[in-house]
């Protein structure tokens, strides 16, 4: 099972993400649905800031 997401104000580093990423795909065979394809929007939302933070671009919280 994959790790549950961050709390707020805590952040991974974009790499980690990204593979959680390519192994939520990998484990559901390239197909998203239910709670597989919830799982993977809040990753990508994950990945979106992570990678934000590290160029130090400001990402306004949704």
């Amino acid at each position: 099972m994959s790790s549950p997401p961050p709390l707020p104000g805590s952040a991974r580093p974009a790499d980690v993400v990204n593979e959680e990423i390519r192994a939520l795909i990998t484990r559901a065979g390239g197909w998203l649905y239910g709670e597989t394809r919830q799982r993977y929007e809040v990753l990508r939302d994950e990945w979106t800031v992570a990678t934000a933070a590290e160029r130090g671009d400001i990402v306004e919280a949704a």
